[in-house]
């Protein structure tokens, strides 16, 4: 049997009160019966019981991690960082997932079940009223990598999708591109709305330039090659912005696939800048998203909410930047 509680109490001659004083956080305890304490749990190789220390603080420190899109390999690098981060602040991650769920209502009871101390919505294509049930729901929550919006529900934490449409396209065209399309994710995504805003507000500043747009089913490889598959079968543009790293790599396996050559008869550019994209065989020019400053801010919020759950929500946006390789041709 695991030592108990009453173990420690017994080996350092204290109270069983003052070994639970001493493991509970912001309890008062003197430095002489906290090394008493300390020793005697080390010892014995004690180590408290989170689930019934929660029973005495009302705290389980569970923070639900939601998300949708779970065949994105993007989501590899959130979830690593997030529950990293997490846990490195005494947290517990309890990783929820959504995939071909809308409704927030079952996510909510879930989450409740567990009596989870905040929530973390990790996504980009879940629409903004999502985040808002849990907040309407009584429930601390930050929206990573969700919608902007100057005055946000809730706390948001992400980048300027309309304005990484308009990077994409501004880079297209100082390559000399004069034909270019949008391959984005499902038309329903927010995400995708924005970037697609972006990338046509910017090409009507050049009226020479033609433009075309599509939209894959999801936000995955799979998704990406057939939509790319597709728009092979007509005349395809000269460079497409896919408003995703995975969907550029399905894009790019199709386009080599049918014998062409990318930069040499279609360029790609995509975003997110995820390990995968700086492959050699890969060797994605992308638009990267700083995840970890994302993440990082995404908890410090929801930390902070923790002691003050009425803190006015507030929008944080982290500036992009083009990542240079080699699926477009060369600047001139």
């Amino acid at each position: 049997m695991p030592p108990t509680l009453k173990d420690v109490a017994e080996r350092a001659g204290v109270s069983r009160a003052a070994v639970s004083r001493t493991f509970t956080a912001g309890a008062s305890v003197s430095p002489g019966m906290r090394k008493k304490v300390e020793k005697a749990a080390s010892e014995l190789g004690y180590s408290p019981n989170a689930l019934a220390s929660s029973l005495t603080t009302g705290r389980t420190k569970l923070i639900g991690l939601v998300s949708n899109n779970f065949h994105n390999p993007i989501f590899l690098e959130v979830f690593d960082r997030f529950t990293r981060g997490l846990q490195d602040r005494g947290l517990r991650p309890l990783l929820v997932n959504l995939s071909d769920e809308t409704d927030p209502a079952q996510s909510i009871r879930m989450l409740r079940q567990y009596s989870v101390d905040g929530v973390v919505v990790a996504s980009s294509t879940l629409p903004p009223g999502f985040a808002k049930a849990f907040r309407d729901a009584g429930i601390p929550v930050v929206n990573s990598f969700g919608r902007y919006a100057s005055s946000p529900d809730v706390h948001v934490v992400g980048i300027d999708n309309v304005e990484c449409g308009r990077m994409a396209a501004r880079e297209l065209v100082r390559r000399g591109y004069r034909d270019v399309g949008f391959l984005g994710g499902p038309e329903s995504a927010t995400s995708t709305q924005d970037r697609l805003r972006g990338f046509i507000e910017e090409l009507q500043r050049h009226p020479g330039v033609r433009t075309r747009h599509s939209f894959a089913a999801a936000y995955s490889f799979n998704a990406g090659r057939a939509e790319m598959l597709r728009c092979l079968k007509d005349r395809t543009a000269e460079a497409y912005f896919c408003g995703d790293d995975v969907l550029s790599i399905g894009a790019l396996s199709a386009v080599t696939g049918t014998g062409l050559s990318v930069p040499g008869d279609i360029g790609l550019i995509g975003l997110n800048d995820m390990e995968m994209a700086g492959w050699e065989n890969i060797n994605l020019t992308t638009i990267r998203q700083p995840i970890s400053q994302i993440i990082n801010s995404s908890i410090e919020l929801i930390v902070s909410m923790l002691e003050n759950p009425d803190r006015y929500p507030e929008a944080r946006l982290f500036p992009c930047r083009v990542i240079e390789r080699g699926t477009l041709r060369p600047l001139p």
